[in-house]
């Protein structure tokens, strides 16, 4: 048996034990679920083995500032963060407005920035400044509504959902914005006018689309993302949203049904082997092309549902772990890489605190073996994902990212007490390097022995 320790020593209460069988989650999928071989399935050169990282300027720093922000590159760059996705930074809406800053997806102006964050040059300059640390940024494009103190509401009206007695309408209990309707073709010219905007006067790289199939009709990314993509070659799309048409009009599309199943895990209300069901069914529903989003939270798991300690627990590091070795891309939020303790306010400023960054050296280790091992790339680029059954006296789980002669190698122990486990299936001895310690480690059915809520990462 091999012993290994966790980074930190954390207590999970037990759940239940289980075993799952070995197969494999391949690249392929059902003719039916291919995309069109006219369709664009290609993805620019450099995000094959991209991660992303959510920027919520208003609380990055006490200033709140794009200039502020940007001294933070450096460390980013060396934390090995390749997208930078800054939540919006248009101004936001008075009228209604929520709190007394606002929110940030209530835009009153598509073509300009907060004040409170500085001037257009200052963002031109946050763009240039990443693109000389070799990062991309994204932006974060919220085409459903507007504020209502946007000009559309006076001059467009008809730019508008109405209600029975003709009045503009807003989306369930966020009565700070008025719903857009894009029955209205005008409005598609004038949504794509503006998105072109900001590659040609910021040469922004990409743009994390907010609610991108909620009311908005699949027909204008259609006809959107092509005519957008003339401003930029290899311009990059993110979905937040969850289903397979997205693509291949869309990079990449979220995981929500992944994120919600590792809470519940973390919760002790599902069993670990639903993380390979769940796996499985996204790979039989969407195209091999589609990168998907993995992340263990963001600015609306963060604000309204809880930290990472609230959602994780004891177990933070082995999801983690996780979200940054399956078959995707993953994300990081503001502030995680100091183990975000706290819930920060959407509508008035809460300035995250960066006392120790203990999670950076732990990031960079993954993200730089996602960039070096191809098992780990994104969607077609990266390898399959194979299950490893498990023997133990708790909660494990294994598996296997492979392409070619590349290997990686998870186990991950979720309980709060030392758990030896065994490999029943694996028939031969391979040799593996530990990634967080360079340690030689020879691995057979035999098995390791992990610390109470620890990880083993090996690489081939």
């Amino acid at each position: 048996m091999i012993n290994r320790s966790s980074f930190y020593t954390r207590i999970l209460p037990v759940v239940l034990l289980f075993s799952v069988s070995v197969f494999t989650l391949g690249c392929s999928n059902t003719s039916e679920q291919q995309a069109d071989p006219q369709e664009h399935i290609e993805h620019p050169e450099w995000s094959k083995s991209a991660n992303m990282y959510e920027v919520n300027i208003r609380q990055y720093t006490e200033e709140g500032t794009f200039k502020a922000f940007q001294e933070h590159l450096p460390r980013l760059k060396e934390m090995g963060i390749d997208i930078l996705w800054l939540m919006p930074v248009h101004p936001i809406g008075e009228k209604k407005r929520k709190g007394e800053l606002g929110s940030y997806y209530s835009i009153k102006d598509y073509t300009a920035v907060n004040p409170n964050f500085g001037t257009m040059e200052d963002f031109k300059e946050l763009v240039e400044a990443t693109h000389e640390h070799d990062m991309k940024l994204f932006l974060d494009w919220v085409p459903n509504h507007t504020a209502w103190d946007h000009p559309w509401t006076e001059e467009h009206p008809e730019y508008y959902m109405k209600d029975s007695t003709g009045a503009i309408t807003y989306e369930a209990d966020w009565t700070d914005i008025a719903q857009l309707n894009y029955e209205n073709k005008e409005l598609w010219d004038k949504m794509i006018e503006k998105m072109k905007f900001w590659i040609e006067e910021t040469n922004i790289d990409g743009y994390r689309v907010d609610h991108a199939g909620h009311d908005i009709p699949l027909d204008f990314w259609k006809r959107a993302i092509p005519e957008v993509n003339e401003s930029k070659k290899d311009f990059f799309w993110l979905a937040e949203w969850n289903t397979p048409e997205m693509h291949p009009w869309f990079d990449a599309t979220y995981t929500w049904e992944f994120f919600h199943l590792i809470t519940e895990v973390a919760a002790g209300e599902a069993p670990v082997d639903e993380i390979t069901a769940q796996i499985k069914k996204d790979q039989e529903r969407f195209p091999d092309h589609a990168y998907r989003l993995y992340f263990t939270s963001n600015h609306d798991e963060n604000s309204w549902n809880g930290t990472d300690e609230e959602l994780y627990g004891d177990n933070f590091e082995n999801f983690a772990v996780l979200t940054a070795t399956i078959d995707g891309m993953p994300l990081v939020y503001s502030g995680q890489e100091t183990a975000l303790d706290k819930r920060l306010e959407f509508f008035q400023k809460d300035p995250i605190e960066w006392e120790d960054e203990e999670y950076e050296d732990f990031y960079q280790t993954l993200f730089e073996l996602k960039d070096r091992n191809k098992a780990l790339w994104n969607g077609q680029y990266g390898g399959d994902f194979v299950p490893v059954d498990t023997e133990s006296d708790g909660q494990t789980y294994a598996y296997k990212r492979v392409k070619g002669d590349d290997e990686v190698f998870v186990i991950l122990n979720f309980e709060g007490s030392e758990q030896d486990i065994s490999f029943p299936d694996l028939v031969e001895e391979t040799e593996y390097t530990d990634v967080f310690n360079d340690d030689t480690i020879t691995v057979n059915s035999d098995g390791i022995t992990l610390g109470a809520n620890a990880y083993i990462v090996l690489e081939k």
